[in-house]
């Protein structure tokens, strides 16, 4: 039996998959790159203090837990982008494309930028985005003309669902981005709805990600013995984003 109806078990575990590989790698090469980047030294003293770290041992090592976890989160978006990608009828124009968005449906006449968090874009780059959305769809001669373009949060400042316009502030302008009802904003779980036409995908999609990460863990990285442990607290996170 499939994981999900709406996405082949392949396109799910090799989505799945590297994630963990750049996680693992991330995780690999922390100590080699610490220096690499300035670390805040007034800070280190600060956090071990305040935070009741007993060593500067101990708090490199959670540093570079940190370091490893941001590079790790960067391509947490680049996983939905996969898995939205994988549905039937959709493309993941990956990162280099010329296209200037995430994802199309041509059947439906859609482009979608993903973005992980709800403030992973800055006001000035939202309007950059939905200028860059404007220069797609609305010129004629554009390959995307007409179509819907929508600007994803997978993860909503609030667990309330939207679809609504996107019109962010210019702040050079002093007003905000004309409304346009084919340049959007949307959050995660509407449109992993919109993609599947499955009311709750997204929460599908949560509740065998720990089995697939199992799965990929065991027999890719011969980890033969990894579980996920309390997944009921995993899954209380989810409800507290999403619900």
């Amino acid at each position: 039996m499939s994981y999900l109806t709406w996405i082949s078990d392949e396109s799910l575990i090799q989505a799945v998959k590297r994630v963990l590989e750049k996680g693992r790698l991330a995780k690999r090469n922390a100590p080699k790159n610490f220096n690499r980047n300035v670390v805040d030294p007034f800070g280190s003293l600060f956090e071990m203090s305040a935070f009741g770290i007993d060593s500067f041992l101990d708090w490199k090592n959670q540093e570079l837990n940190r370091q490893a976890q941001k590079t790790l989160q960067n391509h947490i978006g680049n996983l939905h982008q996969e898995i939205l990608g994988g549905v039937m009828g959709w493309e993941n124009l990956k990162v280099g494309s010329n296209a200037g968005s995430d994802l199309v449906c041509a059947n439906r006449r859609i482009l979608a930028e993903i973005k992980n968090k709800y403030n992973t874009l800055t006001g000035g780059k939202q309007v950059t985005l939905y200028r860059e959305f404007d220069n797609l769809i609305s010129p004629k001669a554009s390959t995307y003309h007409g179509y819907t373009a929508y600007y994803v949060t997978i993860i909503p400042k609030s667990p309330v669902r939207f679809n609504k316009e996107f019109t962010p502030s210019d702040k050079e302008k002093g007003s905000r981005c004309i409304a346009n009802t084919k340049i959007r904003m949307i959050d995660g779980a509407s449109f992993y709805t919109l993609v599947t036409g499955e009311q709750d995908a997204l929460k599908q999609f949560y509740h065998v990600l720990p089995q697939v990460i199992e799965k990929v863990m065991r027999s890719d990285f011969q980890e033969v013995d990894f579980k996920i442990s309390d997944k009921q607290n995993f899954a209380d996170i989810f409800i507290q984003a999403f619900s």
